[in-house]
């Protein structure tokens, strides 16, 4: 559960999320470094040492935030990324000496929020963990959207469409709730790409398209005569409550 404690930040005095932290490390020096600046920082911290314990105790303990090595001795870091996908949406950073640009925007797709390269500080780490979690304080500020009929519930990931459950995958979900947190607005492609699907340098076109098409299917509309989903030629796209 996310408790406060003051932060001093431009623009005055704020409030940082004090969470509970899972950290997955082999390395002791690492980890008892990390446990260190993360403790001092007010968190607090549980830490593992091998790939299956941590998603144990991802599964018991429901932490607020994960901390991952990649090279760890019994399960490669980037399967129990997606392991911990598969049973949790947990936020996740990925600790990795992997600086190619490649290898970051796939970790990004696997699932994970943020990444830390190898070697980092505690203080690196630290205000990693401190902006990962505004960020997810703010977005969460509204964990209800709601656009004419469609009501898009962010904490339990359920979609409802004129109070009829709709069935989304993660990607579906995270576009229409991203379009839905700017409803009326049109937002690029290259937005969507960065936000969306973690991509800062875009992606195939035909990938929104295909998602969009999804969407358009449960939502009741077609591109040809679209009700919540509006495409701008060239430009991006916006969701609209088609009863205004």
């Amino acid at each position: 559960m996310l408790g406060v404690v003051p932060l001093a930040w431009a623009g005055g005095i704020g409030l940082l999320p004090m969470a509970s932290v899972l950290m997955v490390e082999d390395d002791h020096q690492i980890r008892d470094l990390a446990v260190r600046a993360l403790s001092s920082a007010g968190h607090v911290v549980r830490s593992e040492a091998m790939a299956m314990p941590g998603l144990q105790s991802v599964i018991d303990n429901t932490p607020d935030l994960v901390v991952l090595d990649l090279g760890l001795p019994d399960v490669d870091g980037e399967d129990l990324l997606r392991m911990i996908r598969a049973v949790s949406e947990v936020p996740i950073i990925v600790a990795t000496a992997r600086d190619d640009e490649a290898d970051v925007v796939r970790l990004l797709n696997a699932g994970a929020d943020e990444y830390v390269i190898k070697p980092y500080s505690g203080a690196e780490l630290e205000a990693r963990v401190r902006a990962l979690l505004r960020r997810i304080e703010i977005g969460g500020q509204a964990r209800i959207l709601e656009v004419g009929g469609l009501r898009i519930d962010l904490r339990s990931r359920i979609v409802e469409l004129d109070d009829a459950e709709i069935a989304c995958n993660r990607k579906e979900f995270d576009l229409l709730a991203y379009l839905a947190g700017n409803p009326g607005i049109v937002i690029e492609r290259a937005e969507l790409y960065a936000q969306v699907w973690r991509e800062p340098y875009g992606g195939a076109d035909k990938t929104i398209d295909v998602h969009l098409s999804w969407l358009r299917r449960k939502l009741g509309e077609t591109a040809a005569e679209p009700r919540y989903l509006h495409t701008v030629r060239g430009v991006g796209v916006k969701l609209v409550d088609p009863t205004r």
